[in-house]
């Protein structure tokens, strides 16, 4: 009989595990506690107004994740940049300034949005050009490159603060979910050599269409079911046990093997002694960095883009979610604050106290409209914290014990907390087991 296999937790990274392994043809249990499949990329109901957690964009170079929407069916349902082109706005500026590519070959891309950057002194778009260079011979993979923070290399290489602010943190705060000071250079060497340094279509910037839920949880049940999946909505595991038994509150059954594609706390929690080679309390070492998301329903259109991004304000990116919640008149927004440990535990009303003007600096066409709703969602947890030393508290997908295997976008893939990052490790988890359990089977995975 061909060995079953259980995946614990049905974020991005359980459902391409999960996949992949019923595309191989094992028997698949997948178990989620929440009510829906899609973890922290989904959507809820608000009246009539369909609103997704966060704001969530993925770039060209995102294989990973662009293959898990291929094999979801959904691929029609995103769309992406035929050439990356970010509308910068500056606090009362009337017109945007554009960071685009051209047809040159990376980094050189990117010198002729670079030469008209306002945002920029002269003097500091040069040095960002010898920082660039130099950022592209740095080794992501190497353990003195993780241990440094990402803020002080640039000092190092004649950044100054208005740089890092209004062009590396542009780009970090958005991907790492930190500042440059907060940030592991070795993350931030991947994001910015896959991103931006290499390949120039690399960073073309891709979104969904419609809410979260339709692109991911929904899509991802009908298909692992369609693949002979067995999806468990609404059911939480409590114990995982050698001999891989799983324990929820209905029952407890035996698996071959087990993915658990859980969040580092939980999967400290569920994960057999001696699992993971890391020291007891390693998930809390890891930490988490928070997303808030302010939403705002205005009575008019004020923004003409799919987003803007913000420099020199604290609002960091705003999206247009209108076509995305289903309103039929007037314009939602949307921004997005990302390492936002300031305005996390903000009050909603203090939050449209401070950001409310400063959207209505940044977008003078909002002026005069009328706001006719107002709300914030929060993602307290929503990545792991990636500071110097992180890559010693990301664990492989392989484990010390055969048939337990790890996924989230937590464990050790080489990127921050994306949704690729997230998709890649799953794949992985699932490669790893094919390939355990094709030797011991003696079978091709």
């Amino acid at each position: 009989m061909t060995a079953p296999v259980a995946v614990v937790g049905g974020g991005l990274a359980g459902i391409a595990a999960a996949l992949a392994c019923a595309d191989a043809g094992r028997p698949v249990t997948l178990f989620e506690a929440r009510p829906y499949l899609g973890g922290l990329t989904h959507s809820f109901a608000r009246g009539e107004l369909r609103v997704d957690n966060g704001q969530h964009v993925f770039l060209r170079c995102c294989t990973a994740y662009r293959a898990l929407l291929d094999r979801l069916g959904v691929a029609d349902r995103v769309t992406l940049q035929p050439r990356l082109e970010i509308p910068i706005r500056l606090p009362g500026a009337t017109e945007p300034t554009w960071l685009r590519r051209d047809d040159l070959p990376a980094p050189l891309h990117l010198a002729t949005s670079l030469l008209r950057y306002d945002p920029l002194r002269p003097l500091d778009r040069a040095r960002f050009a010898l920082a660039a260079l130099a950022l592209r011979r740095v080794d992501p993979k190497a353990d003195r490159t993780d241990r440094q923070s990402f803020g002080e290399w640039l000092r190092r290489h004649g950044q100054s603060a208005a740089a890092i602010e209004a062009l590396w943190d542009l780009v970090g705060v958005a991907t790492l979910n930190a500042t440059a000071d907060d940030a592991s250079l070795s993350l931030a060497a991947t994001v910015f050599q896959e991103g931006l340094l290499t390949d120039p279509a690399a960073a073309d910037i891709g979104w969904s269409l419609v809410p979260l839920r339709e692109l991911h949880g929904d899509p991802a049940r009908e298909r692992l079911l369609e693949a002979g999946a067995d999806v468990r909505v609404g059911t939480k595991v409590r114990a995982i046990s050698e001999g891989w038994q799983v324990s929820t509150d209905r029952s407890e059954e035996t698996f071959s093997q087990v993915v658990l594609a859980a969040p580092p706390p939980v999967t400290e929690q569920l994960a057999p002694a001696g699992a993971i080679g890391l020291p007891p309390g390693w998930s809390g070492g890891l930490g988490s960095s928070p997303i808030v998301n302010v939403h705002v329903v205005l009575d008019r259109k004020v923004l003409d883009e799919p987003f803007v991004a913000g420099v020199r304000t604290p609002v960091q990116w705003v999206f247009d979610r209108t076509r995305q919640s289903g309103l039929d008149s007037g314009q939602y927004l949307a921004m997005s604050l990302s390492a936002a440990d300031a305005q996390i535990d903000l009050p909603t009303a203090k939050l449209r106290e401070q950001l409310l003007p400063e959207l209505l600096t940044l977008l003078p066409e909002a002026r005069g409209a009328r706001v006719l709703d107002f709300f914030v969602t929060r993602e307290r947890h929503a990545t792991f914290r990636p500071g110097p030393g992180t890559a010693s508290l990301r664990p492989p997908a392989r484990t010390a014990l055969p048939g337990l295997y790890l996924a989230g976008a937590w464990t050790a893939t080489g990127w921050p907390a994306t949704m690729e990052g997230a998709a890649r490790s799953g794949a992985a988890a699932a490669a790893a087991l094919l390939q355990h359990n094709g030797k011991r089977e003696g079978v091709g995975a």
